[in-house]
């Protein structure tokens, strides 16, 4: 089940936050060039808004649930300062390559990211937030057996299972932000 989030332009004169450059890597610490492809560049978007990556991107919301089926946690990453939106709160995720479905390049970047293993997560759904030139697809699943996600590269800070009622205590990424009461609705069950 594919929904779509809203595109929301920026306050005209925002300022931006210092990230990666055209080339791709200009400004990223040398110890932290990790992972490069084909689609490592910068989009200027029709909606105002630079977005990283080429080909869009994916993240994973894995969610831990009570014996009951009651989503209790969430895998979240604290982003590396050096990143888009660094210091902030998001889902391990990232570049889609070119063809990758946002179901394999969700299920990739959690592992490169948060050590989380695709066949330890059961599919549910995805939420796309879809831009004139760009998107990121959130790939909803469930934890089928015992996850600890750590800190598996250095675009993380931290990755931890968070209870779903302290998400918004913490500085979350922006888009994040917006889309956290939606994709909470999509993992509490309504029966």
């Amino acid at each position: 089940m594919l929904r779509t989030g809203v595109c929301r332009r920026p306050v005209a004169g925002a300022p931006r936050r210092p990230g990666r450059t055209v080339e791709g890597v200009t400004d990223v610490p040398a110890r932290d060039r990790l992972h490069h492809g084909p689609g490592d560049a910068w989009v200027q978007c029709a909606c105002g808004q630079r977005h990283w990556w080429l080909f869009g991107a994916a993240g994973l919301l894995l969610v831990r649930r009570s014996p009951q089926r009651v989503a209790t946690d969430v895998v979240l990453q604290h982003r590396a300062p050096w990143s888009d939106q660094g210091g902030t709160w998001g889902l391990p995720g990232g570049a889609l390559q070119p063809g990758e479905s946002t179901v394999d390049g969700a299920l990739r970047e959690a592992h490169e990211e948060a050590g989380i293993a695709p066949e330890s997560v059961g599919i549910r759904g995805e939420h796309a937030l879809v831009h004139p030139d760009w998107s990121y697809t959130t790939v909803i699943a469930d934890e089928l057996v015992r996850t600890d996600p750590v800190a598996t590269d250095a675009e993380s800070v931290e990755v931890r299972w968070v209870p779903v009622d302290e998400v918004t205590s913490l500085p979350l990424h922006p888009a994040f932000a917006d889309a956290w009461p939606t994709l909470r609705a999509r993992i509490t069950p309504t029966s």
